[in-house]
């Protein structure tokens, strides 16, 4: 996975010195999840540009001379101007298995939607497990071969490398039959067999 570089500064606690920090154009921040908790505070502008962006980072914060190894656990924003108050960062290891959501990006242009079909997206990310080395910067997911009435699941993309903590059965894309859609051949023999198979079932009571 890909990391930001973020330079902080050493700050007091207390709500008087984070109104001064905010006036300041800082935010004030706190480092957790090792030996003891850090405070600190970092330039709005460079929070932004970690902030407003679909990418996900390990961030390494320059404290002090020390690097810390982090990921964003929460923000919160000013109710009224939407600037950015406060954020947590929880310190990663290498050694230590870590959970972030993963943005999906999917490749391709699916057949399904070249016939006329909806492409339904059910999810954008995914959460994801493993070690720090292993987080991928997005999931990849191929789309080319996805027909009308088609969905991919979770359990079709698994990975060795990294823990999706989604059932296998979970949803993230298909493409649904759409009023003018056309079935290609394929999709024709698929339909066919699918109603043949459901006809018992839809067959009028005695």
């Amino acid at each position: 996975m890909k990391s930001f570089a973020l330079s902080s500064e050493a700050r007091e606690i207390s709500k008087i010195a984070n109104r001064a920090l905010r006036n300041q154009g800082k935010v004030p921040c706190v480092l957790y999840g090792g030996e003891k908790q850090v405070y600190f505070s970092i330039k709005e502008n460079d929070l932004d540009k970690l902030v407003n962006t679909p990418s996900v980072y390990i961030v390494e914060i320059d404290f002090e001379g020390t690097i810390y190894k982090a990921i964003l656990q929460d923000i919160q924003f000013h109710p009224l101007t939407d600037r950015i108050d406060h954020v947590d960062f929880l310190q990663v290891f290498d050694d230590k298995e870590v959970t972030m959501n993963i943005p999906i990006n999917f490749n391709g242009s699916a057949i399904g939607v070249k016939n006329g079909g909806n492409l339904l997206v059910r999810r954008r990310t995914i959460k994801t497990r493993a070690l720090p080395a292993n987080l991928p910067d997005a999931i990849e997911v191929n789309i080319d071969d996805l027909k009308i009435g088609k969905t991919i699941f979770v359990g079709d993309i698994r990975d060795d490398k990294y823990t999706y903590l989604a059932q296998d059965n979970a949803v993230i894309v298909g493409v649904k039959m759409a009023r003018g859609a056309v079935l290609d051949e394929d999709e024709e023999g698929a339909e066919g067999a699918e109603g043949a198979e459901a006809a018992p079932e839809s067959a009028p009571a005695q």
